[in-house]
């Protein structure tokens, strides 16, 4: 029985990993995006100068 709770303990640290990895990635998109938006919006000002 103590293996099982190695495994779950191992399972249990992965999942936490993935979710980490993938909050990380979600907040870098959002700030990129925000970015993006931002440099759009100065490239259409530049042009109706």
């Amino acid at each position: 029985m103590d293996n099982l709770s190695y495994l779950f303990a191992a399972y249990t640290v992965i999942w936490a990993v993935i979710f980490g990895y993938v909050f990380f990635v979600h907040q870098r998109h959002r700030r990129l995006r925000r970015e993006l938006d931002t440099l759009k919006e100065d490239v259409e000002k530049q042009k109706a100068d």
